[in-house]
């Protein structure tokens, strides 16, 4: 790490990082969030599946999360915008009945992709609380965290 925001020019200003002199690489980054849903909710899941009267809650929030990935730099103001080669949104129900978001993005470029998997993750996750509302607002969106990152100039695994 360099000690400094990678985001700031020498007078402090915001901007965004010149990447046209870093190499075209392989770069793939996956994200979680978690969401705690009470008893009421759960009770309602039939088959890995909520239903609402907005419809399903994993399949819409999977899409939601997907759509995230593709317009992150429309919403994180210095992402670049991607060439996205893949995107996947992974949902599942834990042991303790948290709901697991798994957020993946990947890229051929010169420019990491963990903002678009924690965008992806984030996104996920608050369409669940959307759609689960009417059934209680006692939902929580414990964490969302990085998990893994490869390619540029150093990888990461928690």
């Amino acid at each position: 790490m360099s000690g400094k925001f990678s985001h700031l020019d020498p007078k402090g200003n915001p901007t965004m990082v010149d990447v046209s002199e870093k190499a075209v690489t392989q770069r793939v980054a996956v994200a979680q969030s978690i969401v705690k849903l009470p008893k009421e909710i759960i009770d309602h899941l039939n088959n890995d599946e909520i239903q609402t009267k907005k419809g399903p809650v994993f399949q819409t929030a999977i899409l939601a999360g997907i759509m995230a990935i593709k317009k992150t730099s429309d919403i994180i103001p210095l992402c670049h915008p991607l060439p996205l080669t893949k995107s996947k949104i992974d949902i599942s129900i834990d042991e303790n009945d948290q709901v697991i978001i798994t957020s993946m993005a990947k890229v051929e470029g010169k420019t990491g992709v963990e903002m678009e998997a924690l965008t992806g993750a984030s996104v996920a996750a608050l369409t669940i609380y959307d759609m689960c509302k009417g059934f209680s607002h006692d939902i929580e969106i414990v964490e969302t965290k990085l998990m893994k990152k490869t390619g540029g100039k150093s990888d990461f695994e928690r």
